[in-house]
């Protein structure tokens, strides 16, 4: 008897991808920074979500990333999230990468690099810092498909641009 195969890892962090795209488009609704982020469980289900809340709150922590962990630990009851993956359009600053390693989330996928905050490969490399107890498997966007990847680009050039025009 022939097994079929299960969806591949690339069809996994796909699916995560356009999940975290889709919360991406509330924050136009408060001008904030349009990043979504989701943390799904070992299953797939998504337990926590976010995006960019900083104009809305007023809050400067309220990243998308720290928006997602905070509702998958309430989902939960426990910090550590670990067997789960946090997915997110914009590469995580340090703040939110050291929040996932804190986290314990086993996988991080990101959709867009941040050549100017990116602490997953960009400037730093908190999520793969040897030194640490804890390091996420990071997924990032040449590991992903690429009209996945430049979407996540093209959202946020998008809002800049218009930015600039006003």
């Amino acid at each position: 008897m022939t097994e079929t195969p299960g969806p591949s890892a690339r069809e996994h962090a796909d699916a995560a991808l356009r999940l975290a795209l889709a919360e991406s488009e509330h924050a136009h609704e408060s001008e904030d920074v349009p990043v979504g982020a989701v943390v799904l469980d070992a299953g797939g289900r998504v337990i926590g979500a976010g995006r960019n809340e900083r104009e809305a709150t007023g809050d400067p922590t309220a990243h998308a990333e720290i928006v997602a962990l905070r509702a998958a630990a309430r989902h939960t009851g426990q910090w550590r999230l670990t067997g789960c993956t946090l997915a997110v359009t914009l590469e995580p600053c340090t703040m939110c990468a050291g929040a996932s390693v804190l986290a314990r989330v086993e996988r991080l996928v990101y959709g867009a690099r941040d050549p100017k905050a990116g602490a997953a490969g960009s400037l730093w490399d908190v999520l793969r810092d040897r030194r640490l107890n804890h390091r996420p498997e990071v997924v990032p966007p040449d590991l992903v498909s690429p009209e996945l990847a430049e979407r996540c680009g093209d959202v946020l050039n998008a809002f800049f641009a218009r930015r600039r025009f006003r």
